[in-house]
């Protein structure tokens, strides 16, 4: 009698991704972010953007987003200090077109995706939470344990809003064991100073990953056109 094909061992998504986790190395992504009252559903933002990693998770990104109303903003991150233009910079001086804000690296703005399978701790949370089939792994996970696992969440906007809110998600690995597709969505909360008109107002944002471990670049604004 033959023997049977021995068949390949199923691959550790965390594993995988921590050997993707090159300097100089990232991956390009694409999202588009709705935001629902409870009566109507509308797109909020459209998204490009492109994240560079570190030894061990993420280094710098340069993100640029496209609102309902055709307003654009961008935000560069390299590591020591965010930099903001667009509305999302509020008025800056003549003749100036970034500011410069010492530290962040955390998502830019309630209407981001709340989630970051860059980073392995998060990834390990998501896997662990939430529950596989094929390729693809459901779940929910709250604020609370985000703040424990992720720095793109801790150093966010949203990350004194209620501990309890819970995020429902939903993620799919490609051939290779990484994230080609992630989808979340929460409904707001205990939001703190500025973000009232959220409250109780639900974030639907679906994500798509491509090149995982292409060489990428992030390069910070000529200083000429930087306020701080």
């Amino acid at each position: 009698m033959g023997t049977a094909p021995a068949q390949a061992a199923p691959k550790d998504p965390v594993r995988v991704l921590k050997s993707t986790l090159i300097p100089g190395h990232g991956v390009r992504y694409t999202e588009i972010a709705n935001w629902s009252d409870g009566t109507e559903t509308s797109q909020a933002y459209a998204t490009k953007g492109v994240l560079q990693f570190g030894k061990k998770s993420l280094a710098a990104y340069d993100i640029a987003s496209t609102a309902y109303d055709d307003e654009k903003d961008r935000v560069i991150y390299n590591g020591k200090a965010t930099y903001y233009s667009g509305a999302i910079a509020g008025d800056l001086p003549k003749g100036k077109t970034w500011l410069k804000v010492p530290g962040g690296g955390g998502m830019p703005s309630q209407f981001d995706q709340v989630l970051n399978p860059t980073e392995p701790t998060t990834l390990s949370a998501l896997l662990t939470k939430g529950s596989k089939r094929g390729n693809t792994v459901t779940g929910t996970i709250t604020f609370k344990d985000l703040r424990k696992v992720s720095a793109w969440f801790s150093r966010s906007p949203l990350r004194s809003w209620a501990s309890d809110t819970e995020v429902s998600y939903k993620l799919t690995l490609n051939s290779a064991g990484l994230v080609s597709k992630l989808w979340s969505s929460y409904t707001a909360k205990g939001v703190s100073e500025g973000y009232e008109a959220f409250e109780g107002s639900t974030a639907i944002v679906d994500t798509r990953y491509i090149g995982w471990g292409a060489k990428v670049s992030v390069k910070t604004p000529h200083p000429k056109t930087v306020t701080e």
